[in-house]
């Protein structure tokens, strides 16, 4: 296993592949419209997991300052290839992850999962990760 910071767009086939496990009803133009905004900002960065050089991890990541929690890695789309799920690689990629934002100066990670992916919420309990509240969204452009 080799963990790396990537640009998403230079894997994109791969990306699509990896983000459609959590977003199926997304479509590869709009998958990667918002990759580009995304690789455009200052505080993002798109960790990933390769095995034999074949993506098979990836998640974003987004540094924010907040007061609660001072320096603070979210995670978004934390995704490893469903046919290698639970053999390990996730608890490896989480630990890397968690190493690089120390290495880093962060302070937390915190990340979202959907309240239906029930095997994400057992094995974020089995990271140390902790449930602090709800997260809530309104949309403003309904189309």
């Amino acid at each position: 296993m080799q963990f790396n910071l990537i640009n998403p767009l230079e894997h994109l086939e791969k990306s699509f592949y990896l983000l459609k496990l959590l977003n199926p009803e997304m479509t590869n133009n709009s998958i990667e419209k918002l990759l580009r905004q995304m690789s455009q900002l200052p505080n993002y960065k798109c960790f990933a997991l390769f095995r034999d050089k074949e993506l098979v991890g990836i998640s974003s990541g987004w540094t924010t300052v907040r007061i609660y929690c001072g320096k603070h890695l979210e995670l978004d789309n934390v995704i490893i290839d469903s046919k290698i799920q639970s053999k390990g690689c996730g608890k490896y990629f989480m630990d890397e992850i968690k190493k690089w934002a120390l290495n880093n100066e962060y302070q937390t990670i915190g990340l979202n999962t959907y309240v239906q992916n029930t095997r994400s919420h057992k094995f974020y309990y089995n990271q140390n990760f902790k449930t602090l509240g709800f997260h809530f969204e309104h949309k403003l452009n309904q189309k």
